[in-house]
């Protein structure tokens, strides 16, 4: 018997650890079980809550038998069992709780999940871990230690008979496995862009043939020149060259036809700017050129000179020479001509011997 009565002591003191789930409030709590919320209406005991002793436990006396009271209302509502859980499936909450951001909009689909949606293709959950028959011991699918299996396991690479056997087996490998996550890489960004409505440039040029036709090389220059930071605005342009033509051709060059839109000001700022466009209006002066104006000054002296010069009516008979000085031609003997004596010259006479 006094082992039956320490045992009964026993399951007493447990439950004495344990308050019972039935709780008794004056006034019932208004639940919201779809938020998981629950309010309570009933009055405050202000003698606990004054007391500097008591207000501790009150306030977690009163926590706990709330949270009794909404843990006991959702149990009320339907379960089910999922991998040996008990589930329950909450109602639509009825609070409406104020966000400060839009409801985040669902993550859009790659090019592969919406071809696996349309075909019915299921993803399975793969394990972490994989027996390796090689190494005899399990082996994670991807990390840092995957690495490390991978070059436990490939300590040594057999060189392929169609290979060239000196080929670095090893250098080849990881080459293919850099190529590998480039692509993915590529992928990735091409998904977003897809998601996001923009327009890439294609990867190189579609060559139907051996040889490229004049359209398709036309489209690499353009595509070469634009590959520069000012998308080719400051390359000059080879001889004979001409723009290309054909559709797409603006695809191929990111921001060619895109104009920079300047950001919305705000009221200030937009009344800043105001101000200051009135104030340059206000005291704006005239800019002078002197240069100009000095160059512009002599010429009008020079067309003044030259009409007061043809104004000017010369004398009778006159005419200025080389020198300046007037000539009167009256006045001016003829030259002797072949065979005439000169009639200003005396008579010489004999010559003396």
């Amino acid at each position: 018997m006094d082992i039956v009565n320490e045992i009964l002591e026993k399951e007493q003191k447990k439950a004495e650890k344990y308050k019972p789930i039935t709780v008794e409030k004056h006034l019932e709590l208004e639940f919201d079980v779809g938020t998981l919320l629950a309010s309570d209406t009933n009055d405050l005991d202000i003698s606990s809550l004054k007391s500097d002793s008591r207000r501790d436990e009150y306030l977690n006396s009163l926590a706990r038998d709330n949270t009794q009271l909404l843990l006991n209302k959702i149990w009320e509502l339907p379960t089910e069992r999922i991998d040996e859980a008990i589930v329950v499936k909450l109602p639509n909450p009825t609070t409406v709780l104020p966000r400060s951001k839009p409801v985040p909009k669902p993550k859009p689909l790659t090019k592969w999940q919406e071809f696996a949606k349309a075909k019915g293709i299921t993803k399975n959950k793969k394990d972490k871990l994989k027996w390796d028959d090689q190494l005899q011991k399990w082996v994670p699918l991807y990390g840092f230690r995957k690495a490390a299996a991978e070059k436990e396991k490939d300590w040594l690479i057999e060189v392929p008979q169609h290979v060239d056997p000196m080929t670095d087996m090893y250098e080849k490998k990881a080459s293919e496995k850099s190529e590998k996550v480039a692509k993915n890489e590529l992928q990735r960004l091409k998904n977003i862009a897809r998601a996001k409505k923009v327009n890439i440039p294609r990867v190189g040029l579609p060559v139907t043939s051996d040889k490229a036709n004049a359209t398709q090389l036309s489209t690499a220059a353009v595509v070469a020149k634009a590959s520069t930071a000012s998308l080719g605005k400051f390359q000059d342009k080879l001889p004979k060259e001409k723009e290309a033509r054909g559709k797409g051709v603006h695809e191929l060059i990111p921001g060619k036809d895109r104009k920079r839109k300047a950001p919305i000001p705000t009221p200030q700022v937009e009344k800043q700017n105001n101000l200051n466009l009135i104030d340059k209006i206000l005291n704006k002066r005239p800019k002078i050129d002197m240069e100009k104006a000095v160059s512009k000054h002599i010429n009008e002296q020079q067309i003044q000179r030259s009409e007061e010069k043809k104004n000017m009516n010369p004398a009778k008979g006159k005419r200025k020479g080389k020198g300046g000085n007037a000539t009167n031609f009256s006045n001016k003997k003829p030259k002797a001509g072949k065979g005439q004596r000169n009639p200003s010259k005396k008579n010489p006479g004999r010559k003396r011997r």
